[in-house]
C-alpha cells in the first residue's frame, strides 16, 4: 500500500471507478456531491445511481466535504465534467497543498473558452504538475473485472512514473506518455466521432461503414490533433485510437448512445433527456470545429455532427454529405512536408 493520499473530485461512473483503482494502491477519498452517494460508498460500497450492482473497494471512503477530501491529500484526480470543472477546482484551491499533482479524468473542452481541463488546471493551479488519465476505459467492463490499459500522460515522466502505480492493478496496466497534449486531446475530440458512429448505427448502417467512420475519424483526429501540438505517433495508442475503437462501438458509451438516438430519429434535446450522464461531444464539437477552421484543417465529420447536434440536420443528411463528397488521397493531410 502506497504512502500517497488520494483524493478524487466527482461521484460519476468514471471518477467513481478511478477512486475504486486507487484504493487497492493508496489511501483514497472520494468527494461527491450527493449526500445520497456518500453514504451508499461508506454503508454499502457501492455507487448505485451509476454503477448499480457493481461493489466498490472496502477502504474506498467518500465525502461531500472539499476540506475534508482534500487538506492531507498528496494526489488530485479531477472527474467531474467539463462544465462544473473550473467551478469544482476554484473551490478546492484552497484545501490543495503546494505541488501536489493534478489528474484530470474529463474528456471535453471548457465551453466558453475553448481551454483543455489541464490549460484550466494551469489556470487555477499554477505551480502544480499536472497530467491526464485517459484511454479506452469503460468504467463498468473496469469493475467488472475485465483487462483494460490507460496511460497517465504528464510533461515530467518522473511524476507520471512516481503515478503509475498508484492507478495500476493486475487487469489495469497503466502506461506512461510525455505527450499530454496529444493524449488529452486524443480523448476529448474523439467524443466527436463517437457520436458520427452511433448515427451510423442508429440508421442501421453496417460493420463496413462503421469501420470507414471510425478509420477516417482517426484520420481527422490526427489531423487536427497535431495542428494543436499533439505527437502524431499519440493517435494510433491508446488515447488515440484504442479510446476512439471503444467509445465508437460501446453500447456503454455516452457518445454513441447519443448518436444511435439521433439515427433512430430523437431531436438532440430528447436524445439528452434520455441520457443520465453527460455527451461530452455534444457540447465540445462546435469548439472542436472553431479550432479547426482557425488552424484551416478540413474536418467533415465534426461539421456534420454539428449540423445535426446543433443546426438541425438530420442523421440521414450527414451520411448522404459524408459520402458525396469529393475523391482524395487516402493519407491526404498527414503526409510528412
Amino acid at each position: 500500500m502506497s504512502s500517497i493520499r488520494v483524493a478524487v473530485l466527482g461521484g460519476g461512473s468514471w471518477g467513481t471507478t478511478v477512486a475504486h483503482l486507487c484504493a487497492h494502491n493508496a489511501p483514497t477519498v472520494l468527494w461527491c456531491r450527493s449526500e445520497e452517494t456518500v453514504s451508499q460508498i461508506n454503508e454499502e460500497h457501492q455507487n448505485k445511481r451509476y454503477l448499480e450492482g457493481y461493489d466498490l473497494h472496502e477502504s474506498l471512503t467518500a465525502t461531500n466535504d472539499l476540506g475534508e477530501a482534500l487538506d492531507d491529500a498528496d494526489l488530485l484526480v479531477m472527474g467531474v465534467p467539463s462544465s462544473a470543472f473550473r467551478e469544482t477546482l476554484r473551490a478546492a484551491t484552497p484545501h490543495v497543498r503546494p505541488w501536489v499533482p493534478v489528474v484530470s479524468l474529463t474528456k471535453g473542452f471548457e465551453l466558453d473558452t475553448g481551454m483543455r481541463m489541464t490549460e484550466v488546471i494551469h489556470d487555477e493551479l499554477a505551480g502544480h504538475p499536472v497530467g491526464v488519465l485517459t484511454g479506452p476505459n469503460l468504467a463498468k467492463e473496469i469493475l467488472a473485472g475485465a483487462a483494460a490499459a490507460s496511460v497517465v500522460a504528464m510533461a515530467d515522466l518522473a511524476v507520471a512514473d512516481s503515478l503509475q502505480d498508484v492507478f495500476h492493478s493486475n487487469l489495469f496496466r497503466v502506461y506512461t506518455n510525455e505527450d499530454l497534449i496529444g493524449c488529452e486531446l486524443g480523448g476529448a475530440l474523439k467524443n466527436v466521432v463517437a457520436i458520427a458512429s452511433g448515427m451510423g448505427d442508429g440508421l442501421g448502417a453496417g460493420d463496413n461503414t462503421r469501420a470507414a467512420v471510425i478509420t477516417r475519424g482517426l484520420n481527422e483526429i490526427t489531423r487536427l490533433g497535431v495542428a494543436l501540438g499533439g505527437n502524431p505517433l499519440t493517435f494510433a495508442g491508446l488515447a488515440g485510437m484504442g479510446d476512439l475503437i471503444a467509445t465508437c462501438i460501446s453500447p456503454q458509451s455516452r457518445n454513441r448512445t447519443v448518436g444511435k438516438m439521433l439515427g433512430e430519429g430523437l431531436s438532440i434535446d430528447e436524445a439528452i433527456a434520455e441520457m443520465n450522464q453527460v455527451a461530452e461531444g455534444v457540447k465540445s464539437c462546435r469548439i472542436v470545429q472553431a479550432k479547426a477552421r482557425e488552424l484551416d484543417v478540413r474536418t467533415p465529420i465534426t461539421d456534420w455532427v454539428v449540423a445535426v447536434c446543433h443546426e438541425g440536420a438530420t442523421a440521414m443528411d450527414a451520411y448522404d454529405g459524408l459520402i458525396d463528397r469529393e475523391n482524395r488521397r487516402e493519407m491526404h493531410g498527414l503526409e510528412q512536408p
